[in-house]
């Protein structure tokens, strides 16, 4: 993210050979995945179980912003990229960490991995269809929500210092952040004692909201309070619901969601997912189609918006990448380049911080970079 917005961000990995996963993350790198998450950084390796290569993340860490770490706690003192360290040597300096369980208390130990945090979060207890077993949302929800999560903490630290003159410690973990996507799901038992379950594609807390089948294919529809409710009723000229005392007011609908759901159901069957979404959002009732995947990239306004965008890789390859969902109109995102080859900046990186070629051969040698 902040590399799109123009920050000169440095992803340091370990050469190749020194990471046991290396053929595994080889064979990832030419992937979407890693292509979208790493688009825009100069790439650099380290070997931090070398002292020469410790000596030069110090060094870089002089002159750094911040630092940006993904290992378990312990790992960093041993590395020497903990706070008190790098706070030694740059008091302006901003260490971001995230893990899967927090920098201390009885799971910090722990690997962390979004599947498992998700179930420990809530979040499968939540998604599925009642009386089914727990279910994974189809995206890393808890790596995501970490990763921005963490990128506010930066952020709101880097704005913090323009006053202070001094960085801090930021950190972020993947259960914490799980659990705060969970929101109005854990609101509802931490203030009303309200266990939510699973309910499939319906909303738990209002209705009708939810998924539908037209004649052509499916959409989602929300219907939100009495004033929506009543307008719903008017769009598809059912006045008649209105009346009926089991969908009177929205607690009603709720309770008896089974019959209301198989109300709309038998109504939308008539007509196409196209005829219902214009009526109904001319009628200001959200609701929309259900894409797959090559369908979003295809919609109308999706392509407006500029979701799309193009970067070309060292060879000459043309990729397309997801743009970031955040506008700024003067000093907007943009992709300049594509995710770099493993240790492609190395040389150039390493002369900026003021090494000279030999001593950059020599690092070469002793297998720090």
């Amino acid at each position: 993210m902040l590399a799109d917005f123009g920050a000169d961000v440095i992803r340091i990995e370990p050469p190749p050979g020194v990471d046991p996963n290396d053929a595994m993350f080889a064979a990832k790198r030419k992937g979407g995945d890693f292509q979208n998450l790493n688009r825009n950084k100069r790439g650099l390796t380290l070997n931090l179980k070398r002292p020469e290569a410790r000596a030069v993340l110090h060094k870089l860490a002089e002159s750094a912003d911040v630092v940006l770490e993904n290992w378990r706690p312990d790992v960093k003192k041993r590395l020497g990229v903990d706070y008190e360290t790098l706070r030694k040597i740059n008091p302006r300096i901003i260490l971001a960490s995230i893990s899967g369980f927090g920098q201390d208390g009885p799971y910090a130990w722990r690997p962390g991995f979004d599947q498992v945090i998700q179930g420990m979060g809530g979040l499968m207890s939540v998604t599925g269809f009642p009386n089914t077993v727990p279910t994974r949302a189809g995206i890393a929800v808890s790596d995501s929500s970490t990763g921005l999560y963490a990128a506010l903490g930066i952020l709101t630290a880097l704005l913090e210092r323009e006053v202070s003159g001094e960085g801090q410690w930021v950190h972020a973990s993947l259960l914490h952040s799980q659990i705060a996507m969970m929101d109005f799901q854990a609101a509802r038992y931490l203030v009303d004692g309200q266990v939510a379950g699973q309910e499939g594609n319906d909303h738990p807390t209002s209705a009708p909201m939810g998924l539908f089948k037209a004649s052509d294919g499916y959409l989602n529809i929300g219907v939100s309070g009495e004033g929506q409710w009543k307008d719903f009723c008017t769009a598809i000229g059912r006045l008649d619901w209105l009346e009926r005392p089991e969908f009177r007011l929205n607690a009603d609908r709720v309770r008896n969601r089974a019959e209301i759901n198989g109300t709309v159901q038998a109504l939308f069957a008539t007509h196409t997912v196209q005829h219902w979404v214009q009526l109904l959002n001319k009628a200001n009732i959200p609701s929309g189609p259900v894409y797959d995947i090559p369908q979003m990239f295809e919609d109308d306004q999706v392509r407006h918006l500029g979701v799309v965008g193009e970067v070309d890789t060292a060879q000459g390859e043309r990729l397309r990448l997801i743009t970031q969902p955040v506008v700024l109109e003067r000093t907007p995102a943009s992709l300049v380049a594509a995710a770099p080859a493993i240790g492609q900046h190395s040389d150039e990186v390493l002369r900026e911080a003021g090494y000279a070629d030999a001593q950059i051969e020599q690092l070469r040698e002793a297998g720090a970079i």
